[in-house]
């Protein structure tokens, strides 16, 4: 299959080489050359600018920042004009279907070419992996002509197809809003259980064993008490922008968004102190800071009665 792959961040870097390993003739092209080094190593050709990266391609793949960048790149980057007809675009991007809504109205329709939504869940280490989880909106026929190329990057087990043109955008927005309100809340509670005496592990495993267990609670918050790792493999300022997507995705159906709000100004009052660059997790920081101490346990891997788990 020729691929033509934008986009090598911290997600799209793994999930091009990916591709390119799984057999594909991948062209690759991103705003930084420097970012292709290890994928020409691999054979992928490289493509000067977006048009030239989808000139040729029976896929095109975009893996971009925001919703702004995407529509920049296929419109004025040229690379929606130098589809050819009958080409598929897979945008991966965490994005809006008003955004490829209007890239398909000024130029894909006329050109015959369809289009999947296919944001990812994972993390950049599920991206490293291949590992991913993958949210695909679109016509089944579509589908089931990428899934290849989606096996190539993800779990087999977790690509799923949620329905029509901009159900994957919609679902990873809600996947992302509920994992960020999942943080707020644990550690809202962490703070207030520790500065009230609470050992943490005994809470944290307390809690674990409550109905308010979460796979936040017992996995994700791990690389912070275990390690001090705030994640700083997905920005505070992309976090923002996922949250800031999601609220006005809330205010155009009509549905109230006063706790999301809140999650989002609370991350914004992050990012303010921590940088645009801070890990996704910063926000926890604000409430070690309330707590008056950070959130770590001394041995991770042990239950308070001594016996190992699983983490």
């Amino acid at each position: 299959m020729r691929i033509g792959f934008i986009g090598l961040g911290n997600m799209g870097r793994h999930m091009a080489r990916h591709l390119i390993h799984a057999g594909h003739l991948v062209t690759v092209h991103d705003a930084r050359p420097e970012a292709a080094v290890e994928h020409l190593a691999f054979g992928a050709r490289w493509a000067d600018t977006p048009a030239d990266c989808a000139r040729d391609a029976e896929f095109l793949i975009t893996m971009l920042p925001t919703p702004r960048v995407v529509e920049e790149v296929l419109l004025r980057g040229g690379a929606a004009e130098a589809l050819p007809q009958g080409a598929l675009w897979i945008d991966m991007s965490t994005s809006t279907p008003a955004t490829a809504d209007r890239v398909s109205a000024e130029v894909l329709d006329a050109r015959g070419v369809r289009r999947l939504d296919a944001p990812v869940s994972g993390m950049a280490r599920g991206a490293e992996a291949g590992a991913l989880q993958i949210f695909v909106g679109g016509a089944d026929d579509d589908f089931r002509i990428a899934l290849p190329a989606f096996e190539a990057m993800g779990d087999p087990d977790r690509i799923l197809h949620v329905g029509p043109l901009g159900a994957g955008y919609t679902v990873k927005l809600m996947i992302n809003l509920l994992w960020f309100s999942h943080l707020v809340a644990t550690s809202e509670v962490l703070a207030m259980g520790v500065k009230a005496g609470v050992d943490l592990g005994v809470l944290r495993s307390s809690l674990l064993a409550s109905p308010a267990a979460s796979n936040f609670l017992q996995h994700d918050i791990m690389c912070v008490l275990a390690d001090g790792d705030y994640d700083d493999s997905f920005a505070m300022a992309l976090a923002c922008k996922d949250l800031g997507l999601a609220v006005d995705l809330g205010r155009d159906l009509g549905v109230s968004t006063e706790l999301s709000a809140l999650v989002e100004q609370i991350y914004r009052r992050s990012k303010a102190q921590h940088g645009d660059l801070a890990g996704e997790m910063s926000p926890v920081r604000l409430y070690e800071s309330l707590a008056g101490r950070e959130f770590r346990l001394p041995n991770p891997a042990v239950s308070l009665d001594g016996v190992p788990v699983t983490l």
